[in-house]
C-alpha cells in the first residue's frame, strides 16, 4: 500500500530531527568536561562536577520547546525526577517517534488518514508521558528503599557530634544511589555557597516523596527553633521502616491477584495466536473486514478498561 504524502513528509521530518539531534556535538559543554577532568586531584568532587556539567547541557530543540510548552518548568522537574540526563529534545523526539510509528501502524491497518493522524497525535502525547511517569516511579522506589538507612546514618552522625552538613556528605559517600547521588548533590551545593534549606527543598521538589519532605521540614524547623533533632529523626526512621514492611506485606498479599490479572490479560492474545496458527483466514477477518476491525477495537478497549480496573484493585496507598 502506498503511503500518503503527508505521512512521508512526517517521516522525513522525524528523520531530519533525529539527524540534527545526533549531529549536535555541544563543543562548549565538552570543553568544560575536559577542563573538569584536568582538575582531578584538586577536589575530591571532580566526578560530581563532571556529572553536573553534563546534566546542564541542553539539546538543540530545548529553546524552541520551552517557548511552545505551556509549563516547561513542570516538564523539566518530571524529567529530572527520572534520574536520567533527559532534556526537552529527548522528550520531543520520543513524542515524534511514537507519533510516526502509531500513525504508520494505523495506516497499514487501513484506518482513514484523519483518524490515523489523530490516533498518532494522541499516542505521541500520551505514551511518552506515561513512560516518564514509570521512570519517576522506579526512581522513587529505589530512593525509598535506601532512604531509612540515610536517616539512620544522620541520627548516628548527630549523636557522634558531627554537624548536619558533614553528615549529609557522609551519606553521599556511604549510601548507594540514587540516595547517595542526591545527598552528594546537596553537599556540593552547600559547599559552593547555597543555603542548606534551599538545596534541600530543590531536591524535595525533584524527588517528590512526602517522607523526604518531612525530613526537610524537620531540619528547617530545627535550625530555627532548636530541639532534639536526633530523637525526631530516629522516630522518622522507625516510621519509614514500618511503612516499608507494610508495603512488602501488602505486595505479597496482592501477588496472587496480580498474577491472575496478568494471566487474564494475556489470554486473549495467546488464544488469537493459537487460532491464527490453526486457521489464519478466520483471524484475518479481524484485520481485513471493517466489522472485524470494529470488533477488535472494541475488544481491545474493553480489555484495557478491565486491566486498569484490576490494576486499581491490587494497588494500595499507605
Amino acid at each position: 500500500m502506498s503511503l500518503p504524502p503527508l505521512l512521508l513528509l512526517l517521516m522525513l521530518g522525524a528523520a531530519a530531527a533525529v539527524a540534527w539531534a545526533l549531529a549536535d556535538v555541544s563543543p562548549g559543554a565538552r570543553r568544560l568536561v575536559k577542563r573538569a577532568r584536568k582538575l582531578r586531584g584538586v577536589d575530591g568532587a571532580q566526578g560530581q562536577v563532571e556529572r553536573a556539567l553534563r546534566a546542564t547541557s541542553k539539546g538543540p530543540f530545548d529553546a524552541v520547546l520551552q517557548r511552545i510548552l505551556p509549563k516547561p518548568a513542570v516538564l523539566r522537574t518530571r524529567l529530572e525526577g527520572t534520574g536520567l540526563s533527559l532534556t526537552f529534545t529527548h522528550y520531543g523526539l520520543a513524542c515524534l517517534a511514537v507519533m510516526v510509528v502509531a500513525t504508520t501502524a494505523a495506516l497499514l491497518l487501513r484506518v482513514p488518514p484523519p483518524l490515523a493522524l489523530l490516533e498518532g497525535l494522541a499516542s505521541g502525547l500520551w505514551l511518552p508521558h506515561v513512560g516518564v511517569g514509570l521512570l519517576i516511579g522506579r526512581q522513587r522506589n529505589r530512593f525509598y528503599k535506601h532512604f531509612p538507612e540515610a536517616v539512620a546514618l544522620i541520627v548516628r552522625g548527630l549523636r557522634a557530634g558531627l554537624p548536619v552538613t558533614e553528615t549529609l556528605g557522609v551519606i553521599g559517600r556511604e549510601i548507594a544511589d540514587p540516595v547517595g547521588e542526591e545527598f552528594r548533590r546537596i553537599a556540593d551545593q552547600v559547599r559552593f555557597g547555597a543555603p542548606l534549606d534551599e538545596a534541600l527543598w530543590q531536591t524535595a521538589r525533584r524527588i517528590g516523596l512526602p517522607e523526604f519532605n518531612f525530613l526537610v521540614i524537620t531540619l528547617s524547623v530545627q535550625r530555627e527553633t532548636g530541639g532534639n533533632l536526633a530523637e525526631t529523626l530516629e522516630n522518622l526512621e522507625q516510621i519509614l521502616r514500618r511503612r516499608q514492611q507494610m508495603r512488602l506485606k501488602i505486595k505479597a498479599m496482592a501477588s496472587e491477584a496480580t498474577a491472575s490479572a496478568l494471566i487474564i490479560g494475556a489470554l486473549p492474545f495467546v488464544m488469537a495466536a493459537l487460532m491464527y496458527t490453526v486457521n489464519p483466514a478466520y483471524i484475518r477477518l479481524l484485520v481485513t473486514d471493517e466489522l472485524g476491525r470494529l470488533m477488535a477495537a472494541a475488544g481491545l478497549a474493553s480489555l484495557t478498561v478491565g486491566a486498569l480496573v484490576m490494576r486499581k484493585m491490587v494497588r494500595f496507598e499507605i
